[in-house]
């Protein structure tokens, strides 16, 4: 079955124990997901070249190319593919290591079937709209969600997929307060409880890549609340 209306797409399944892969080609078959299997980072590389899925599900620790630096290669290669990170660690610097590699979401073994249909149909919620010419502006930055590319005045920003949605949401909202919740909601598309620490964790992120060589910081936090981009000249919180 399929998640609201959203269709099922097609899903890489990579991870070295046999037994989860067969596992969760049943569960997503039945979940009315297209499902193809790699045992190795190097054959996930080859399959996603060849025929580029809709999402990958990608274990971390694999023997020789583990799953984080399969994401990175992806991702160097110029591949947005949405990536869900597996780990059987829930160590904060294991999930840092996978998102800063590229990795759009990442869960913890054991989980049920349920919540990792959830979060897949949530990333193909969040696949890029057709393109269009629109640049949207908030004092020294530019976007264009069409060719997904970001400036900080004449400086091109290099940021991951998600930093990128982030940066779009902050910039399409200048000088209004988001909640964690909102941007859950419309750059993660979450509908269920999740983890709101991944929104401090790439907030971070885009802060330390807009703030580069000591630029004036824009997005603050509203304490209690939330958080907001404010332009310069706009006054505003810490």
């Amino acid at each position: 079955m399929t998640s609201g209306n959203v269709p099922a797409g097609q899903v890489l399944v990579v991870d070295d124990d046999a037994a989860i892969r067969r596992s969760l080609e049943r569960g997503l078959r039945l979940s009315g997901f297209a499902v193809r299997l790699a045992a190795d980072g190097t054959a996930a590389l080859r399959s996603a070249a060849a025929e580029p899925p809709d999402v990958l599900v990608l274990d971390v620790s694999m023997p020789g190319l583990g799953g984080t630096e399969v994401c990175r290669a992806l991702r160097a290669r110029g591949d947005d593919t949405p990536v869900l990170m597996l780990s059987a660690l829930d160590e904060l610097a294991d999930r840092v290591a996978g998102l800063q590699a590229g990795a759009d979401d990442y869960l913890v073994k054991p989980f049920a079937l349920e919540e990792l249909v959830l979060r897949l149909h949530a990333l193909l919620r969040r696949r890029p709209a057709p393109a269009t010419c629109e640049v949207l502006r908030a004092g020294p930055l530019a976007v264009r969600p069409d060719t997904r590319q970001a400036h900080h005045g004449d400086t091109e920003l290099q940021l991951t997929r998600r930093e990128f949605e982030l940066l779009t949401q902050f910039v399409r909202n200048t000088g209004l307060v988001l909640t964690r919740d909102q941007l859950l909601d419309r750059v993660w598309g979450y509908d269920f409880e999740v983890r709101s620490d991944a929104v401090d964790t790439f907030v971070s992120y885009l802060r330390r890549k807009l703030e580069a060589g000591g630029r004036p910081r824009l997005i603050h936090t509203v304490r209690g609340v939330g958080f907001v981009l404010r332009a310069p000249g706009d006054g505003g919180a810490r």
